[in-house]
């Protein structure tokens, strides 16, 4: 057996361990509850309420496997980890965006809020102004931190304030952000000066933006580490070489994840605001699958499946005429930016069962039970 073959192996076996001892143990929900932050990687809808947002999928190819078939505003072929992350916790379902609360089911906000929520905005970063060049209106991770400022609101007015304090504290709070700044930077950027201020730039923001998560309850941390997003199909083919990843997109994104590792690091010792958390090797993992596709049992890991045709099916967004791959199962990319669902599966399961090479200091399966 090769190094893919049991990265594969370990990482489904530590998901069944954990899950079987989960429900042997009890029917319910790992954690009280799921807020979830971030970008397109994360986001369930909430762009579909965003009016003057041109990031969005709500419209076909996109959601072709999900359940009938339904374009929900994920950029996937169906589900994503985020999807996959909550039914390994014990959740049905993932939870919705919080501005469905707030506008569809607002007579039900103060109670429903409190299993979870979704604030991912595709197109978002760290940073205020990322998005809002391309797209318009998105909701920056920033603004994300400050909407959940209105459930932790609800949780005090609901169950009182040392009652609250304790499910938010066993409740878990997942971060999918960075990409869209980097890809910005490049976009930009045409003298892609000063890099190592911009990475300094965007790890201060994140710190800004989690201290500011703490104060407000938070202290079960999932963060995805950026992964090489130059070898995503558009990058690719603006590189140059579509054989090639973008190397200077990926410089930055595994210099950005190496500072995050020490920051949480940092975060986590600190007395004031105790909080544990788990990173994912976003990186590593997925040049493991490009360096050896079959072993993962996928078969393209450059080309989009969604797309118009020309270089890597890549050359334009997935749209409702664009040429569809047949077997989505054996792609690693959807579209010009995202993964296929198969991708986003075997994500979530590193992160939430897999062991020290996918994770580190433990995993969300773990994370969820620790007791401190």
């Amino acid at each position: 057996m090769g190094p893919g073959e049991r990265w594969a192996w370990m990482t489904l076996f530590g998901v069944w361990l954990i899950r079987v001892g989960k429900l042997s143990a009890s029917s319910g929900p790992a954690v009280p509850a799921i807020y979830v932050f971030g970008d397109s990687t994360a986001d369930v809808g909430t762009n579909n309420y965003l009016r003057r947002c041109g990031s969005k999928a709500n419209f076909p190819h996109h959601g072709i496997d999900f359940p009938d078939s339904k374009p929900t505003g994920r950029f996937s072929n169906g589900y994503n980890s985020v999807d996959f992350l909550a039914q390994y916790l014990g959740f049905k379902e993932s939870p919705p965006p919080f501005l469905y609360f707030l506008r569809d089911d607002r007579n039900n906000f103060m109670r429903n809020v409190l299993n979870g929520a979704n604030f991912a905005s595709a197109g978002s970063g760290l940073l205020e102004l990322t998005g809002k060049r391309p797209y318009k209106r998105v909701i920056s991770f920033g603004e994300q931190v400050r909407q959940f400022d209105a459930v932790r609101k609800a949780y005090s007015k609901v169950l009182g304030s040392p009652a609250a304090e304790d499910r938010l504290s066993k409740s878990l709070f997942l971060i999918s952000v960075g990409s869209n700044d980097i890809f910005e930077y490049f976009l930009y950027n045409q003298t892609r000066s000063q890099e190592e201020d911009f990475v300094i730039n965007l790890l201060s923001s994140f710190e800004n933006h989690i201290r500011d998560l703490l104060k407000l309850g938070a202290k079960r941390l999932g963060v995805v580490g950026l992964g090489p997003i130059g070898c995503c199909p558009i990058l690719r083919i603006r590189s140059g070489n579509e054989d090639e990843c973008f190397e200077a997109v990926n410089a930055i994104a595994k210099r950005y994840t190496l500072g995050l590792e020490t920051l949480l690091q940092k975060l986590s010792s600190e007395g004031v605001q105790s909080m544990k958390y788990t990173l994912a090797k976003s990186y590593d993992m997925t040049l493991a699958l490009i360096r050896d596709p079959v072993t993962f049992s996928f078969k393209d890991t450059k080309s989009a499946c969604c797309g118009n045709g020309g270089k890597l099916n890549a050359e334009q967004p997935c749209k409702p005429d664009s040429k569809l791959c047949e077997d989505r199962s054996v792609m690693l990319f959807w579209d010009q930016f995202h993964p296929t669902e198969a991708a986003y599966k075997l994500a979530a399961m590193a992160l939430y069962g897999g062991g020290a090479q996918h994770v580190s200091p433990m995993n969300i399966g773990q994370l969820a039970e620790l007791q401190f």
